[in-house]
């Protein structure tokens, strides 16, 4: 089949589907993703067999033009106020990638804080500091210093206890560092417990509701060892519904308005206004998602409105980390053994699992499945598609249609794995994390190495 051919050729015509018998549709694929004369799918011009053949399975493909082009989306959307959530993937190619194309960078800890700065030379990294937003609930001295040292832009408070941190570190120093402060607004969005940040009931930010965020407010806006510049807000992952994201804007402007206006204890504050990310994606043939554009419209046109009833005037913030990097990439596994259960199903074990999907035995997530080599045939058979990590839960998708015939040795790939695959994965068992590939325009570059044995016995001590 020709991949000019639009049912088959990225940004084809495939019309979306509920039956995961069809083909795997292509708006699960990465953007570049293209089915060759042969049947077999190809993303950034190389053919995934050939990859799985070059690099080993398991293996992670990314899709550079893919990812550039949710960044650039973003950065549109957002008016230039966009961050890349690096929590979802990050590597030091991947930092890099998203700096190129106009993008902030939010690290959740020194580790991530590390790994961005290194992936600059010094005077590099020491200039684009201030493009990187530190968050987490339980920020240590050291990683405070670690941040305030290297002259990030903006640390997120989450505690009062962090504000303590804070002022000993100036008094130390006399360092004045830029804040803003989590809150909480009370809004539960439609998503798993785990992954759902905007109750009040959670380990994250102030309360709004209780009162305790009016009050870390006025108390930080009288610190002179910290710059109150604005306010950040998250009220969960994996959210399709923009309606939600909106009425947590609502409910903040309302609670910013007394405190940062004219009159109000941090009067002229309010800079930056984070509506943090939480954009969900669709995994799987049934799930529709909105756009970072729709995203971005929605929350841009609300808070126009917001700003000018309130007399606030902020820049609008947002913070997408799976909606870059999740659709962008397809994990690559190779079958090593099929089990019938006659009467119930078949299990197709693979060469990985858990230790680089744990999104399946940590929040019952689904995902769908192909065969690389078979792209564009019907997937009428159902094997359940497990791992080789020692736990009945390590199962990748619990459905996975395939195509007839499946057998051991066979390649199948799972799309949609870009965000929170590699960076949640963990050597259980000590079976090494896969390695990862960025392709672009027919070259494929390994930016992250396969993790070995010798990797992990390195810090034994005998």
């Amino acid at each position: 089949m020709s991949p000019d051919s639009p049912s088959t050729a990225a940004g084809g015509t495939d019309a979306p589907t509920d039956d995961p018998s069809d083909p795997i549709p292509f708006r699960l694929l990465p953007q570049t993703s293209e089915v060759s004369e042969e049947g077999r799918l190809r993303v950034g011009g190389c053919d995934l067999v050939d990859l799985a053949a070059q690099f080993g399975t398991p293996l992670f493909v990314y899709d550079e033009a893919h990812l550039r082009a949710r960044c650039r989306e973003a950065v549109s959307a957002f008016d230039g106020g966009a961050a890349y959530a690096a929590k979802a993937f990050l590597c030091a190619a991947m930092a890099r990638l998203a700096i190129s194309e106009g993008m902030d960078i939010d690290v959740s800890s020194g580790g991530e804080l590390a790994t961005v700065l290194r992936a600059f030379d010094g005077d590099t990294a020491e200039s684009l500091a201030q493009r990187i937003v530190l968050h987490g609930n339980n920020k240590s001295v050291a990683e405070l210093g670690m941040a305030r040292a290297a002259g990030v832009g903006r640390i997120v408070v989450d505690s009062a206890d962090e504000l303590d941190r804070l002022d000993e570190l100036h008094r130390a120093d006399g360092m004045v560092q830029r804040v803003l402060l989590r809150v909480t607004p009370g809004v539960r969005a439609e998503t798993h417990e785990y992954i759902s940040t905007g109750q009040a009931d959670s380990k994250f930010g102030f309360g709004i509701g209780q009162g305790i965020a009016a009050a870390a407010v006025e108390r930080a806006a009288a610190m002179s060892s910290i710059e109150l510049t604005g306010i950040h807000c998250h009220i969960g992952s994996q959210v399709f519904r923009v309606e939600s994201l909106a009425k947590a804007l609502d409910v903040v402007a309302e609670f910013a308005a007394p405190l940062f206006g004219s009159s109000g204890p941090a009067a002229g504050r309010l800079d930056e206004l984070s509506m943090g990310g939480g954009l969900g994606v669709a995994y799987v043939e049934s799930e529709r998602a909105p756009t970072i554009t729709e995203w971005g419209a929605a929350l841009s046109s609300r808070w126009a409105a917001l700003s000018q009833r309130h007399g606030l005037d902020a820049r609008l913030v947002a913070e997408p980390g799976r909606a870059i990097a999740a659709a962008a990439a397809v994990t690559l596994y190779t079958v090593g053994a099929l089990k019938e259960v006659p009467g119930v199903r078949t299990y197709a074990a693979v060469d990985g699992g858990y230790g680089d999907n744990p999104r399946p035995m940590l929040y019952g997530s689904d995902y769908t499945a192909f065969m690389p080599a078979r792209a564009a045939e019907h997937r009428p058979d159902r094997v359940r598609l497990v791992g080789k990590h020692c736990e009945s839960g390590d199962v990748i998708v619990r459905s996975a249609p395939m195509p007839a015939g499946l057998v051991a040795g066979d390649l199948v790939a799972t799309p949609v794995t870009g965000a929170y695959g590699y960076s949640m994965g963990a050597p259980y068992n000590r079976i090494g994390r896969p390695a990862v590939v960025f392709v672009a325009d027919g070259d494929a570059r390994l930016v992250v190495r396969r993790e070995t044995i010798d990797d992990m016995v390195a810090l034994d001590i005998h």
